[in-house]
């Protein structure tokens, strides 16, 4: 059986320990995690600092795609295509668990449509080469309703098909957590910096706190990263007060649908709407995600909320495309995401800002890394620790994420695909559950979670709140807003149990995910009282 990650053992040796860390990432979305894999798997000493949960942020917020980017192809960015196919075929082999191809259609209404849209995907299969993942096909009028059953007919002439990549945001957030820590790291939730420590200008360490006792921790580093995502700009005004922004905010939304909305096990892309964006209709876990919006915003936040504008535009646009009206009565769930966009003056529009990531170091040596996207954290983690590892003048070591196989990858053919997001941890729930049948009991008829799995994220993954297991370890949050509140009571007693805690937490938690949970909601009939 895996040793548990336990925080408070982690704390306690931070406490005694006078070592200097090779490696700080304060940090623990998708880059950030990964520049702790990155630092760590090299042999550096590792530390990671998160604020809040891993993955708490725009981290588990996307659209669920490890994708080239077909529309960067129509903006001419085609090293941003290329390396993108290149990280999309390494996450498809050193994390099959999470990682896996998906088949998608493009509508056409117009004659010239299917010319259009298929020469530019055909050129997408080009570049992706040999790691191309299926081809391009054109697809007759049936063909396109055959992978589409859900689509309106209205003005259909038919479609076109490609592959690309779908995943779990947040599960490979974890993943790469219990990976870092595989490879000799040390990963840290709710612990926030106060303040960096300076040796003749120089950061040499920092102080941070740890949010569920109120301690504060002071540590001797090397190096420090920050790849704080959306807070980037706050971190390093931290370092220097003065220090220019370079964040542009933008928001976007996702609808979350039953299944039967679309049909079929294709996705659905509609190449522009009328805010030039993409629109995605993608089958996920049993339901439909449909997004995304771009609403720009003038400050960071870990809950942010939708604009009721944004969920007017999704259901106007979807309704447009499927055969059924979309109205608030089908949402199952909202969730909303900040992008973390590095600022262009010449582009007023978020929507045409490039997702590539940039690279800042401060006078003070805080190597600050922004922009970017999930698809590419691999290349954007080892970009920063060569970058760090230069202007601290550690000794260079090679980089060895390119073929280092995330935590749960290493599949067996005999695992339970009732865990199938587990990936080669799969039997240990399975030992869970047969030493514990009641663990094999669905929290709520309406989701697709055991009660086992919130025993593992408590003791293997280091859940700490009701709001961890069930928006981010498990998915229900997302998959059903109401569902998860209804389920936060019994989640609450599975986890005290594991915690040591008392009722007085539970009551606390309930409480604590409701109103967070509410939000996520369009019912207006929901009740959101602690039990």
């Amino acid at each position: 059986m895996r040793q548990p990650l336990c925080r408070s053992s982690l704390l306690a040796a931070l406490q005694e320990s006078r070592e200097t860390w090779d490696v700080v990432v304060v940090g623990g979305g998708a880059t950030g995690l990964g520049a702790a894999v990155d630092a760590a798997s090299r042999g550096f000493r590792t530390l990671l600092l998160e604020q809040a949960d891993f993955g708490n942020g725009t981290s588990s917020r996307s659209t669920k795609l490890i994708h080239g980017g077909f529309r960067y192809l129509k903006q001419g960015d085609i090293a941003l295509v290329r390396e993108s196919l290149h990280e999309r075929a390494l996450l498809l082999k050193n994390a099959p668990h999470l990682v896996r191809p998906l088949s998608f259609v493009v509508p056409t209404y117009q004659w010239w449509e299917r010319f259009y849209y298929g020469l530019g995907l055909k050129i997408y299969d080009l570049m992706a080469g040999t790691r191309r993942l299926g081809g391009t096909r054109i697809l007759s009028r049936h063909s396109t309703l055959e992978h589409l059953e859900g689509l309106s007919e209205k003005g259909l002439l038919g479609g076109v098909s490609y592959y690309d990549a779908q995943f779990d945001d947040a599960r490979l957030a974890i993943t790469l957590a219990q990976t870092a820590v595989n490879q000799g790291g040390k990963v840290l939730n709710y612990s926030r910096v106060l303040e960096f420590i300076r040796d003749e200008g120089r950061i040499n360490g920092l102080v941070f706190e740890d949010l569920e006792s109120g301690s504060k921790y002071q540590i001797r580093a090397r190096s420090v990263i920050n790849a704080t995502g959306i807070f980037t700009d706050e971190i390093r005004r931290l370092d220097d007060p003065e220090s220019w922004p370079v964040m542009q905010l933008s928001q976007g939304i996702h609808l979350v649908l039953d299944r039967d909305v679309l049909g079929g096990d294709s996705a659905l892309m509609i190449p522009k709407t009328d805010d030039g964006r993409i629109l995605f209709a993608i089958p996920w876990n049993g339901k439909v995600i449909l997004g995304t919006t771009d609403t720009p915003v003038s400050s960071a936040s870990l809950e942010p909320h939708p604009i009721e504008s944004e969920i007017d535009f999704l259901l106007e646009h979807a309704s447009r495309y499927l055969k059924k009206t979309i109205s608030r009565r089908d949402v199952r769930s909202v969730f909303t995401g900040i992008r973390p966009l590095v600022s262009e003056s010449d582009k007023t529009e978020t929507a045409a800002i490039s997702r590539k990531h940039r690279i800042i170091v401060s006078r003070s040596g805080l190597v600050t890394i922004t922009g970017g996207k999930w698809t590419t954290y691999r290349k954007m983690a080892e970009d920063v620790v060569n970058r760090a590892l230069e202007v601290s003048g550690l000794v260079e070591r090679p980089c060895r994420t390119y073929r280092l196989q995330l935590h749960g990858g290493n599949l067996r053919k005999d695992s339970s695909w009732k865990w199938e997001n587990y990936g080669a941890d799969a039997p240990l729930l399975d030992e869970l559950v047969n030493g514990n049948p009641e663990w094999d009991m669905l929290i709520h008829p309406r989701l697709p979670i055991r009660a086992a799995e919130v025993i593992w994220a408590v003791r293997y993954e280091m859940a700490r709140t009701v709001e961890d297991v069930l928006s981010r370890r498990t998915r229900a949050l997302l998959l059903d807003a109401s569902a998860s509140i209804e389920a936060a009571p019994d989640v609450a007693r599975l986890m005290v149990r594991e915690l040591d805690y008392d009722d007085e937490w539970i009551e606390a938690q309930i409480e604590a995910y409701s109103e967070i949970a509410r939000h996520y909601s369009l019912d207006p009939t929901l009740k959101f009282e602690a039990i």
